[in-house]
């Protein structure tokens, strides 16, 4: 078996090996493990709504996963879009409030778009500046950016934009609301998936054409596997490195319209969830392949909803650690020379 092959499938070996150490867990703490994965299954994909709520937060792992895809590819580490994603859905929130309810709802959508990712990739995009202008690790600096993320989030709800009423902002006008799937095919009824996973799966693949059939993205992964000699051939490393950043900002932020468009119609402290910091896991299963994000994603939604459902039976805390193991065995396989 080649190196190449035995790449392509680490993360299967690693999603198989990872089941087999969880089973093993269900079965010391006195479960039946086939029970288990049977409830699990049933839950997430036996009924309309429990495969759309798999498909809902699908969704939102899809743009968190890419925004930690595309700066891995130049050798950066995003940690920041758990606090991109939380400042684009109070930026989408507050648009969606603010603008008249007569607008045309394609309008009114782009424009909670526009918002969304333009707070998003001015985060991303900070963290990108600070790296280029002062050699400030990418690591850190989005850590703290998520820190501060918080507090701003925090401070603004609480003294400017939650209703006293509720405790959130106020709701978005009808324009301001994505069609539910539910709607438009009459599929997945009951559950809060919307048409924001076509403009998921639209922006995996333009992310995927971007890296591999635009000159930017070959100029982009260039800068990542030999940052000198990208450098000799005139590519302009740090235009690149905040670039992306600020890209990789902005895809978190559309994760926004899924939550608040699509879904609660309105922002409210907790609502991104963790997101996040989900994205990075499935980044990692993925190979920061942008096509291979979307099946990545499909599990670890698979895993957030199927948690919850078989809740009564198992702790939760189970799924967080086969997410946990799954990452592990793909590093440990990955620094594997075959």
């Amino acid at each position: 078996m080649t190196a190449r092959i035995f790449r392509l499938f680490i993360p299967l070996l690693a999603v198989a090996a990872a089941a087999l150490c969880s089973m093993a867990i269900i079965a010391l703490s006195g479960r039946d493990p086939l029970m288990i994965c049977e409830k699990l299954f049933r839950a997430a994909f036996a009924s309309d709504y429990g495969a759309g709520q798999v498909l809902f937060k699908t969704t939102t792992l899809i743009f968190t996963g890419l925004a930690v895809a595309l700066p891995f590819r130049a050798r950066l580490f995003n940690v920041g879009g758990e606090g991109q994603l939380q400042l684009a859905a109070l930026a989408a929130a507050i648009t969606g409030a603010l603008l008249p309810e007569s607008l045309p709802p394609v309008v009114a959508v782009l424009f909670s778009a526009f918002a969304a990712m333009a707070a998003g990739g001015l985060w991303g995009a900070s963290a990108g500046l600070l790296k280029v202008r002062f050699g400030v690790n990418e690591v850190i600096s989005t850590i703290m950016l998520n820190f501060i993320a918080q507090a701003a989030t925090g401070y603004l709800m609480s003294w400017r934009f939650a209703e006293p009423s509720t405790g959130h902002t106020a709701e978005t006008g009808g324009a301001f609301m994505l069609p539910q799937i539910d709607d438009l095919f009459g599929l997945f009824a009951g559950s809060p998936a919307n048409i924001s996973l076509l403009i998921a799966l639209g922006t995996a693949l333009c992310a995927a054409l971007y890296l591999f059939r635009s000159r930017a993205g070959y100029e982009l992964q260039a800068v990542g596997l030999q940052p000198e000699a990208a450098k000799y051939a005139g590519i302009q490393s740090g235009r690149h490195v905040t670039a992306v950043m600020g890209l990789a900002g902005a895809i978190a932020g559309l994760g926004a319209l899924n939550l608040v468009s699509g879904y609660k119609h309105y922002y409210e402290a907790g609502l991104t969830g963790g997101f996040g910091f989900s994205g990075i896991a499935v980044a990692l299963l993925a190979g920061a392949n942008p096509l291979w994000i979307v099946p990545a994603a499909l599990f670890f939604g698979l895993l957030e909803y199927g948690g919850l459902a078989v809740g009564a039976y198992v702790p939760k805390d189970i799924f967080m650690i086969i997410q946990a193991l799954t990452i592990l065995i793909v590093i440990v396989l990955n620094a594997r020379k075959p």
